[in-house]
């Protein structure tokens, strides 16, 4: 495994280990963040360990082009209960990812260190949000890294039911409109494999970014 010193260097993804950890160490730096999405890995950690970077031997993705929306979300997006937008609220956005209650886990990986990092890279126009509002109120979102024609998705919250799925399918319908290559979700989970993600070898998801 390889140690991340104050060099801005990581090593190949194919060296990371079999649970997809490739580095230790660094810091959150936009330099180092960014060099890290542009080479297919990203940081994951709990708040009592050091930084690990990660390129798992699996990529959870979608590509914009073969999306469809379902009927059920459909319907509710025609309801109009919910209003959409872009990158309005980015900072309320990710305190709610780090502050909500997930179910089986007893605390968050999205720290206050996290918190600045990413906020800094929405200043400087690479971390984006969406927000999805009811009566006035913030109720969802989701926030992640644009590289351009690949979306890095990071991390999502709902306080009401299907506000994370109306985030996730406007940002998706937003990145085909905008003729996007990939929308990357990084690890498989159910909930985004019920949004339609697939996964795919880490090989591939290389060619891609390495494409941009």
């Amino acid at each position: 495994m390889y140690f991340v010193t104050k060099a801005l260097f990581f090593p190949p993804v194919e060296e990371a280990d079999e649970d997809g950890i490739l580095a230790v160490g660094g810091d959150l730096s936009p330099e180092r963040l960014l060099l890290a999405y542009r080479s297919g890995i990203f940081p994951w950690f709990d708040e009592d360990e050091p930084i690990l970077w990660w390129s798992p031997e699996y990529r959870m993705v979608i590509f914009p082009e073969e999306f469809v929306v379902s009927k059920s979300m459909r319907n509710i997006l025609n309801r109009n209960i919910f209003k959409i937008t872009f990158n309005q609220n980015f900072r309320e956005v990710i305190s709610n990812c780090s502050s909500i209650k997930r179910n089986g886990q007893n605390g968050t990986w999205i720290s206050n260190d996290m918190i600045e990092a990413y906020c800094n890279l929405n200043e400087m126009g690479f971390a984006k949000s969406i927000e999805v509002w009811q009566d006035e109120v913030l109720v969802g979102g989701l926030y992640g890294i644009d590289l351009g024609d690949i979306f890095c998705g990071e991390s999502m919250f709902s306080k009401v039911s299907n506000a994370s799925k109306v985030a996730f399918v406007s940002l998706v319908k937003k990145l085909k409109q905008e003729n996007y290559k990939l929308l990357d979700c990084q690890v498989h989970n159910d909930h985004l494999e019920s949004l339609g993600a697939r996964e795919i070898f880490r090989e591939d998801f290389m060619k891609i970014i390495e494409n941009t």
